[in-house]
């Protein structure tokens, strides 16, 4: 069935593309304010853009005209945020600081999280969190009156140390992470527990390959 979006409503685009694109990753975004103010919120429209540069992205989607939350305000004023990822055991905390509270209360004290500070950046790092990354506001680019998608720079990751099986030839146990995804409705999640292996193949190999799956 298609779905012309010329013909569909906006809240009706926005279930379509959550309804569909998933597992979508958790950015726990901490910012702070220029008077030391420290938000925290979670967004699912995120993903790496780039390996080098290692370059993030999120979207943020404002309340109203003009208003990309308090996270898009404090990257706009200070340049600097830290994206932390969610695991299984966070899923509750990262819940409470979706709430809708009014500015100035501490999201993560209303969650019982704690903080760490940054290497490179104001805002700190959620503590609890399995990775953290210390970001530099590249460049923000409004998408609607109340939209917005921040790219930034990584200047330093955090893994915990329980989760990294090399730290010279940074080899990662991702499954240790146990990070989740964000589905679709009002609340549902992926745990990323059921994986796959598929190997890419060599361009040398591929006429055999072919070759072979056509006897």
């Amino acid at each position: 069935m298609l779905f012309d979006f010329a013909e569909t409503k906006t809240e009706n685009i926005y279930k379509l593309l959550t309804s569909t694109i998933g597992p979508r990753p958790i950015a726990w975004v901490t910012t702070q304010d220029v008077d030391g103010t420290v938000n925290a919120a979670p967004f699912s429209f995120f993903n790496a853009m780039s390996g080098n540069p290692p370059v993030l992205a999120f979207g943020i989607g404002g309340r109203g005209p003009g208003d990309v939350k308090d996270t898009g305000g404090n990257i706009r004023r200070t340049g600097q945020y830290v994206i932390n990822l969610v695991s299984y055991e966070l899923a509750e905390p990262m819940n409470v600081t979706a709430i809708d509270f009014p500015k100035g209360v501490n999201e993560l004290k209303e969650a019982g999280l704690t903080t760490l500070p940054s290497l490179h950046v104001k805002p700190p790092r959620i503590a609890e969190a399995p990775v953290s990354f210390e970001c530099e506001r590249l460049v923000i680019v409004d998408v609607g009156i109340d939209r917005a998608v921040v790219l930034g720079k990584v200047l330093a990751i955090y893994v915990r140390d329980d989760c990294v099986l090399d730290k010279d030839r940074c080899y990662i146990d991702t499954p240790k992470l146990d990070l989740i995804g964000r589905l679709h409705g009002g609340g549902w999640y992926s745990r990323v527990t059921d994986r796959f292996e598929i190997p890419r193949i060599p361009v040398d190999e591929w006429p055999a390959r072919k070759a072979k799956a056509a006897e």
